[in-house]
């Protein structure tokens, strides 16, 4: 990913509509850091296209002609792995968000929202957190974490039973919560170095390969 502060984040535009697109685009040419490396209107053009132009940041919609958000951000994350996507949509159906983070989305974005709050949303993104719409995660985390979990969690895997410690349990809600490890970090007064090791260890507990399916997959089991 790249530096914030120095390096140039390489946008990708996915939107059916012409007027949506062009509006976005030159939102976000405004920005210093930004830059649009691409745009596309279905979801097969923008799967092509991401191969193509590699791009930092994808914002996609969900509803699209030729092949829908979901499983064209599938396909872009099965091909570009360091890429990073932002749902960029109306829908606010819990099947539509975990379809989408479960489909590799990394943050999930209603189109209600400012374009200043997007740009904090893309750069938060871009460096390597979580981020949900605060109503969508809200709903999420009611959904499915009606009760504080027990000591330690326990989740099943293909090894047998892997166990969650408290501080895992800690650090794995305030993924799914959107913060980033330096956050996360902050918040609990530990090292960076610290949470990336706690992190790594959930994912190998959770036989996940990032942290958006640690939270994905903590929020469907209810283990936050």
């Amino acid at each position: 990913m790249p530096d914030q502060d120095q390096d140039v984040i390489g946008v990708m535009i996915v939107e059916d509509h012409e007027f949506t697109r062009v509006g976005l685009k030159l939102s976000l040419e405004q920005a210093s850091n930004l830059k649009v490396v691409g745009e596309a209107s279905d979801g097969k053009e923008a799967v092509e296209l991401a191969n193509s132009v590699r791009p930092d940041i994808v914002i996609m919609d969900i509803e699209l002609a030729e092949m829908n958000g979901i499983e064209a951000t599938r396909q872009i994350r099965q091909n570009l792995p360091n890429c990073r996507i932002i749902m960029l949509t109306s829908h606010t159906s819990d099947e539509e968000i975990f379809a989408a983070l479960g489909a590799g989305a990394n943050g999930y974005c209603l189109k209600k929202t400012s374009s200043k709050d997007l740009l904090n949303v893309i750069r938060t993104v871009a460096g390597g957190a979580v981020w949900l719409d605060p109503g969508i995660a809200n709903r999420v985390l009611c959904a499915y974490a009606p009760g504080a979990p027990g000591p330690t969690v326990r989740t099943k895997s293909k090894s047998g039973n892997a166990s969650l410690s408290p501080r895992e349990t800690e650090i794995l809600r305030l993924v799914a919560a959107g913060l980033s490890n330096q956050q996360i970090a902050e918040r609990l007064c530990i090292g960076l170095e610290t949470v990336k090791t706690h992190m790594r260890h959930i994912m190998e507990k959770l036989m996940v390969s990032d942290r958006t399916e640690a939270a994905v997959k903590a929020m469907k089991q209810g283990l936050v």
